[in-house]
Parts: structure tokens; C-alpha cells; sequence
């Protein structure tokens, strides 16, 4: 009898997800007199977990035979075949643009290597908690699809480095939005320039983008609506064509090098201070 791979199963499960998922469409709410939308991915997320053998499966005997342990091993490695294309789009898309990637400026040229300045901060907190090697998946980028497909390469996504891309990945989508939506207004009352707040809006996920550059122009003086919209998708498209270097050539291997400098000392910390079990190497 041949194995099963769970391949077929995770193929009918995923695009009968997609179908519910459109069907319920985004979730818009206000926050604060803040537009929130959140978008349909929301609930794609909420039914796959469900859908685990560990929930809904314990008490619903067939869907447990549908989505097993197999299907379970098998879900990290279509998703990985799903990012290949993701991948040679953004390559496709990138040489035509380059232009204007040049013309843009250094401040948005360099906007990548201030994305990577939050690596300095969550990677050690992350270690302090006992993530290990899943904080450097986690910390190294802003973890959206270029992201997935770069660790899904080099670790594999059923990684330790893997499940800490796809943990911040699934928390941007679900947190990111409401977060970004109330960040853009909250810098301006602080004085940032509407038009540094844009920049930072275009940070590579398209969702995070809209929340962001919505909630600025409402917040923003109507005379700066049509720069804040060219900037932020100016800086998106930056991050679209650069990002993937930057992720790839720089951002990873400095959060393997900064791990490996802090890791020691913060597993110390946690031993002898907080009585933690020393986290395992893999």
C-alpha cells in the first residue's frame, strides 16, 4: 500500500479555506475614531489552526483522518513551493524598476538597514525568553513573504529558524495592522514629518501599508495626501526590489553573528537568574 504524504488533503484543505475566507471577506472596525480593516488572511489563519488534529480534530473524528500528522509534516514544504514563484516575480518585477530605485534618493535607499536596527532590540529579548534559533527567524527581517522564502530555503520552514519567520509572519498579519493603523497618527502627534511616516509606511506588507498611509492622510493636513501616498508606495516598492538582498546577504548572516556573540551570556541570565532548563541546540 502506498504512504500517504498528505499532500492531496492539504491541497483541498487550503483552497477550501481560501473560498470561506473570501466569502467572509475583510474585518473592518474602528478603533479610537481609527478605520482598522484587517484582511481576509484573518480568517484563512484562524480556520487552519482550527483545523489542527489538537483542537477541532479531538473532537471531531473524521476531519482528525482528514488532517493528521501527515498532512501536518507535509504543510511546511508546499508552502515553501509556493514562495519559489513569489520569488521570480520579484526579480521579474525589479529589473524595469531600478531606475527608479536609483533616482530615489539615499534616505530610501538605505531605509533597509534601519529595518534591520529593530534586530538589535527583539533579538536578545527573544533569547531571554527561551526562543533560541527561532528568534533569529523571527527578529532578522519584518518577516513577510521574502522572508519566508529565504528561511524555507536555507532551514527548511519546519525549522526552528522557520517557525519563528512563520510566528512573526502570522502575528504581523493579525497585529500588524491594528498596530501600523495607530503608529502613523501617534508619530505625528510626537512630530515626526508626514512624509518620514510615510517612508516607513511602505515596509514591505501590503496590508500593514494601506493600515498606515490611511490612518496618515486622515491624521495629516489634507495638503500632504497626494506625497504621503508617493512616498510610501515609493518606499514599498524599494522594499519589494531591496529587500530580498538586504534579508538575504546582510540581515541574516549579521543575526547569525549577533546570536552567536549574546546568545552565551543570555543563556546565563536565564539559568541563573529566572531558573530556566538551558534551551537546546539544535
Amino acid at each position: 500500500m502506498k504512504k500517504r504524504t498528505g499532500t492531496v488533503n492539504c491541497m483541498i484543505a487550503a483552497l477550501v479555506l481560501c473560498v470561506l475566507a473570501e466569502l467572509i471577506g475583510p474585518l473592518k472596525f474602528k478603533v479610537a475614531g481609527v478605520d482598522v480593516t484587517i484582511l481576509t488572511m484573518i480568517w484563512v489563519i484562524i480556520m487552519g489552526i482550527l483545523l489542527s488534529p489538537m483542537l477541532l480534530g479531538k473532537v471531531i473524528p473524521p476531519l482528525k483522518k482528514f488532517i493528521s500528522s501527515a498532512e501536518i509534516k507535509r504543510a511546511p514544504y508546499l508552502l515553501s513551493l509556493t514562495l519559489y514563484p513569489l520569488g521570480i516575480m520579484f526579480g521579474i518585477n525589479a529589473g524595469p524598476k531600478i531606475g527608479i530605485v536609483l533616482q530615489a534618493g539615499p534616505a530610501l535607499l538605505l531605509q533597509e538597514v534601519g529595518n534591520m536596527m529593530t534586530m538589535l532590540i527583539a533579538l536578545p529579548l527573544g533569547l531571554l525568553i527561551g526562543l533560541g534559533r527561532s528568534a533569529v527567524g523571527g527578529t532578522f527581517s519584518l518577516c513577510r513573504d521574502t522572508a519566508l522564502g529565504i528561511i524555507g530555503d536555507k532551514y527548511g520552514l519546519e525549522s526552528r529558524e522557520g517557525m519563528g519567520t512563520l510566528g512573526t509572519y502570522i502575528s504581523g498579519s493579525v497585529f500588524g495592522t491594528l498596530f501600523y493603523s495607530f503608529l502613523a497618527p501617534l508619530g505625528l502627534m510626537i512630530g515626526f514629518h508626514p512624509y518620514a511616516l510615510a517612508m516607513a509606511s511602505g515596509m514591505g506588507s501590503a496590508s500593514m501599508m494601506n493600515a498606515a498611509t490611511t490612518a496618515l492622510t486622515s491624521a495629516a493636513p489634507a495638503a500632504f495626501t497626494e506625497q504621503i501616498l508617493a512616498y510610501s508606495a515609493t518606499s514599498g516598492l524599494l522594499t519589494a526590489v531591496t529587500g530580498i538582498y538586504v534579508e538575504m546577504f546582510v540581515a541574516l548572516p549579521l543575526a547569525n553573528w549577533y546570536y552567536r556573540r549574546i546568545n552565551p551570556s543570555i543563556e546565563k541570565i536565564r539559568v541563573k537568574v529566572f531558573k530556566a532548563k538551558p534551551e537546546k541546540e539544535d
